[in-house]
């Protein structure tokens, strides 16, 4: 056996505890050690979270710190825990139970059931939807597959957030949901839903976590017997949390506080199905004493793709937005993001594909490339034009375009309307083939308008418009081909598809490529109406899209290729604009330089706080006060506007900065970006220079007073800024507290 085929395929186990912590850097470290009391490791994208966590148990196991049968690390995926697993085994940490939350609760609710409620435990149904099919022939209500899917969505969101049928209405309002259909009509559908279940003696996926739930609450003995077995827990993606599932965790750990979660709050983009970032960003609130821990180095990406994804959240709202990660690439330089406008869809795609099998041809394995796309109805046009350019592909986390029920029903109903057309009083009316399909198709489910919100309704009507595009192009490059042509056409494509292969081009939706990376990505369709989507209407729902973007960004190891087109159709009139999100970062737009208001640092701050009303030290980094409203300093006008407000003063009235002192600050911060690798802004941001500028600040209590002057920038850059402002040379030191 060679060493390299050791290291690879077969890493040798760490020959002690210290060992285990080797390769680490300071912050991953600290998560490893950290082994007592709670612990919220925030963790920007590609930063080593599953690394510092399964070193963290491997440490903690190999020191004899931690039993390995008494942790219980969870995550969201059967994929996630099975990667922890084999991290754990490969670190010589074997017996930990790495599982989902569900699987976990399903293991206890087998085990305790027969003690608990008595008998055998009901029979678990893998999938719901007969069941909601059956609950609205009852109520009288008529859904068909698609409606079905969005109606079990809602039942499912209902129960993770424990809301009770006569509740969902308000709930559903409140919370700013989308309803498929109407709030009373599903609120009945749910609560028959919930009856025949009890009739039939069977659970659903839900079930398993509100009753294991109901359990621990109501017998002591039975949450005692469990928190006996698991005395340590470790929480992955602890921003997808439910509330059902913070609950459960509440109940594992009972009056213990040997908790440490992980998660990055700008990767938030589950909310509608009941996720919330909530108890991530609460967590310290919550346990006072915790030690929390920043990971911001990242090692996945290049700082040009970094840079991207920094200037992305920069300009983000919300609380979320508050709690950002700044992160800061660990890898050498590589080629800037490209952006390129298309004069059509079909025109996108295909210099997409041609792009791709350019790079394949220069040695990049198709396996390390991806297309990402916001919805699943846009992976037709990509998976036919990979077809033609002779590109294998593989489609992640949806069905193919040609498989989908809707694609298939209507291909069916097209091939019925093609052999027996002359009888059909839908074509009655039409005059040429594209009207043909649309009549065709509006049998099917098909409207002239998109249907209302998001969802498989939605899906569904997206899937079929692509068919109804697709006539209407088939018609206009061959004049006077008929029904059966088309569908001839439909059969050619569906029979073009690759299966899906190891070494393939990986066709993904930026919601299932959460958790992936690649080498090369492109992002696709990025234009305002689908990046953000048409239906996302509110602020918060605005802000999710823009971190699912970033979560697009940050899949990217080495290039990124970001696209849009002007129509969706040739010859259509091109009236699309790229995304709003990409205003001021991309070339040519106001401000393209990423800077915004600088996030959180990596870093590492202990559960501990001096008490209340200690002095201190001279020198020492002011503690920050509770907010006033920020007044103009000249007019005395209140400020709203966050670069107003970091200038302290309104923008058009006059400045008393003093210029020179500007470009020292200027040049040192562009040495100090230099020296980091990171961006000029990461250091501080032109407004803020332009603060301290103006004021000159002579001691570090005067410069913590100047907005964006956070307390780690004031520990490390405070004594650079007061001599440059003092007219000295910078000192290289740090402010100590």
């Amino acid at each position: 056996m060679t060493a390299a085929t050791h290291s690879t395929l077969f890493p040798q186990v760490p020959d002690s505890a210290d060992a285990v912590l080797e390769g680490l850097d300071p912050e991953q470290r600290e998560v490893a050690t950290a082994l007592h009391g709670p612990v919220c490791v925030l963790a920007g994208a590609g930063t080593g979270k599953t690394r510092a966590i399964t070193h963290r148990i491997a440490y903690g196991v190999r020191a004899g710190i931690l039993q390995p049968s008494t942790v219980l690390a969870v995550t969201f995926t059967n994929r996630a825990a099975g990667e922890m697993r084999g991290r754990l085994r490969q670190l010589g940490a074997q017996g930990v139970q790495a599982r989902t939350f569900h699987s976990a609760a399903l293991r206890q609710l087998q085990y305790f059931w027969p003690k608990a409620v008595g008998g055998s435990m009901p029979r678990l149904v893998d999938r719901k939807i007969q069941l909601v099919a059956d609950a609205a022939a009852a109520c009288r209500v008529r859904l068909d597959r698609g409606e079905l899917r969005d109606a079990a969505a809602e039942i499912e969101w209902a129960k993770v957030t424990q809301t009770v049928p006569a509740d969902y209405a308000l709930a559903a309002a409140k919370a700013g949901r989308d309803i498929p259909r109407d709030a009373a009509e599903l609120a009945q559908l749910y609560s028959v839903y919930e009856d025949l279940k009890r009739d039939r003696s069977v659970i659903d996926f839900e079930d398993v976590l509100l009753l294991t739930v109901a359990i621990l609450q109501d017998r002591r003995d039975v949450a005692e017997q469990i928190r006996a077995q698991y005395q340590h827990f470790v929480v992955d993606e602890y921003q997808d949390v439910s509330p059902l599932q913070q609950r459960l965790l509440e109940l594992w750990l009972g009056e213990r506080d040997s908790l440490c979660v992980v998660g990055d709050a700008s990767q938030t983009i589950y909310s509608f199905t009941g996720a919330t970032p909530d108890h991530l960003l609460d967590f310290r609130a919550r346990h006072p004493g915790a030690t929390v821990v920043k990971l911001v180095r990242d090692y996945r990406s290049t700082p040009q793709v970094v840079h991207l994804a920094n200037g992305l959240l920069a300009l983000a709202r919300g609380r979320a937005a508050d709690h950002r990660l700044e992160l800061v690439s660990q890898r050498p330089a590589g080629p800037e993001p490209e952006y390129t406008a298309y004069a059509d869809e079909p025109a996108e795609a295909e210099g997409a594909a041609r792009r791709i099998r350019d790079l394949i041809a220069s040695g990049v394995p198709a396996s390390g490339i991806a297309i990402l796309f916001r919805t699943n109805a846009q992976s037709e046009t990509y998976e036919q034009a990979l077809a033609d350019a002779g590109v294998p592909y593989q489609l992640r986390g949806a069905e193919r375009f040609f498989d989908r029920p809707e694609v298939r029903k209507a291909g069916i109903a097209l091939r019925a309307a093609a052999r027996f057309g002359g009888n059909d009083a839908l074509l009655d009316d039409t005059v040429d083939l594209p009207s043909q399909v649309r009549a065709v198709l509006s049998g099917e489910g098909w409207t002239p308008q998109p249907p209302a919100g998001s969802g498989a309704v939605r899906e569904s009507w997206e899937s079929l418009a692509a068919l109804v595009n697709l006539a209407r192009d088939f018609a206009a490059a061959r004049p006077g081909a008929t029904l059966s042509d088309l569908v001839a056409e439909l059969d050619e494509r569906a029979n073009a598809q690759h299966a899906p292969t190891v070494e393939g081009v990986t066709l993904a939706s930026l919601h299932s490529a959460k958790g992936l990376e690649w080498d090369v990505v492109f992002l696709v369709g990025v234009a305002e109406g689908m990046m953000p989507i048409t239906y996302a209407r509110t602020d918060e729902q605005i802000e999710e899209e823009r971190r699912l973007l970033y979560v697009g960004v940050t899949r990217a190891r080495a290039r990124l290729f970001v696209s849009w087109s002007l129509t969706r159709t040739p010859g259509g009139r091109p009236n699309r604009r790229p995304s709003r999100f990409l205003d001021g970062l991309r070339p040519g737009t106001a401000g393209a330089t990423g800077q915004g208001a600088a996030g959180a640092v990596g870093g590492i701050e202990r559960g501990t706080a001096p008490a209340a009303g200690a002095a201190r030290a001279a020198g020492a980094v002011p503690r920050r006060t509770q907010r006033v409203p920020a007044r103009c300093r000249v007019c005395g006008r209140t400020l709203t506007d966050a670069g107003e407000m970091k200038l302290m003063r309104c923008d058009d009235c006059p400045s008393d900065m003093d210029e020179g002192l500007y470009e020292r600050l200027r040049e040192w911060r562009e040495e100090q970006a230099r020296l980091s690798g990171q961006p000029a802004f990461c250091v501080f941001t032109d407004r803020t220079l332009m603060a301290i500028a103006e004021t000159a600040p002579e001691d570090a209590r005067e410069l913590a007073r100047i907005p964006g002057v956070g307390t780690r920038k004031l520990r490390r850059h405070g004594a650079d800024v007061l001599a440059i402002c003092a007219g000295q040379e910078p000192t290289d030191e740090e402010i100590d507290n």
